[in-house]
């Protein structure tokens, strides 16, 4: 009996079937695995800028250095922050958020940071904070030494790398290190004698991470992803 030649054969069907699913099929798990990996390396850059938030909160302008004396720090300027960790490279706050960081090049996480508060008269463009105008209450009428006394303030938000606000506009900021800040207010606490105030001043940490994506070109994403996160915390008197 003659054998048909003109059989189709089912190894090359299976090969020509396999060779049009794979595509998409690995397109599909690779794509799942690298969007996997940028909301870990996401999550990861959003705990580290709050480890720094919070470190910065309770290291106010009020807050003493480390001392390994009795001899207590020279006193600071109220505009400044914490003078043992200055702008704009904020050496701890920037350890501090590298240290929370985990599975990412922590040396590639940017750190920026600035602070918010009520003022009672803000300073022109380009001049020096007013001395006795910041930290100050928020509108309203309240008891100091057992006089009430009211206040006409108002809310003096903080701008990183000439960005106003960076809460409601990060998406404007420059991803780069050592961002020069411009702090519209003091960033301290202490509001002695002053009753029923219960809004304080307040810092924010911007930090962002240039992140390459593996397979890029392939997975028709961009090859580099610019992961930004924005933490706003309020400080907390320490002395």
């Amino acid at each position: 009996m003659r054998k048909n030649l003109h059989r189709p054969s089912s190894v090359g069907q299976a090969l020509v079937e396999f060779a049009l699913v794979f595509p998409l099929f690995a397109l599909l798990l690779f794509g799942a695995i690298v969007w996997g990996l940028g909301v870990f390396y996401q999550q990861q850059l959003t705990n580290a800028t709050r480890e720094a938030a919070r470190y910065a909160s309770i290291h106010s302008a009020t807050a003493q250095c480390p001392t390994v004396s009795t001899l207590d720090p020279v006193p600071i300027t109220p505009t400044s922050y914490y003078r043992c960790d200055p702008p704009p490279t904020w050496t701890r706050m920037t350890a501090a958020a590298r240290n929370a960081a985990w599975g990412l090049n922590t040396a590639a996480i940017n750190v920026s940071a600035c602070w918010s508060g009520y003022v009672t008269q803000a300073p022109s463009p380009g001049t020096a904070p007013i001395a006795g105008t910041y930290d100050a209450p928020p509108p309203g009428t309240y008891s100091i030494s057992g006089t009430p006394t009211t206040f006409t303030t108002t809310w003096a938000p903080c701008s990183i790398g000439g960005v106003q606000d960076p809460q409601d506009n990060s998406s404007q900021i420059a991803c780069a290190p050592n961002l020069s800040t411009v702090d519209t207010a003091s960033d301290q606490s202490d509001r002695a004698g002053v009753a029923g105030v219960t809004v304080a001043n307040t810092v924010t940490v911007y930090a962002c991470f240039q992140w390459t994506p593996p397979m890029a070109g392939f997975l028709l994403i961009p090859s580099t992803v610019t992961q930004v996160a924005v933490i706003t915390e309020p400080i907390e008197r320490q002395q």
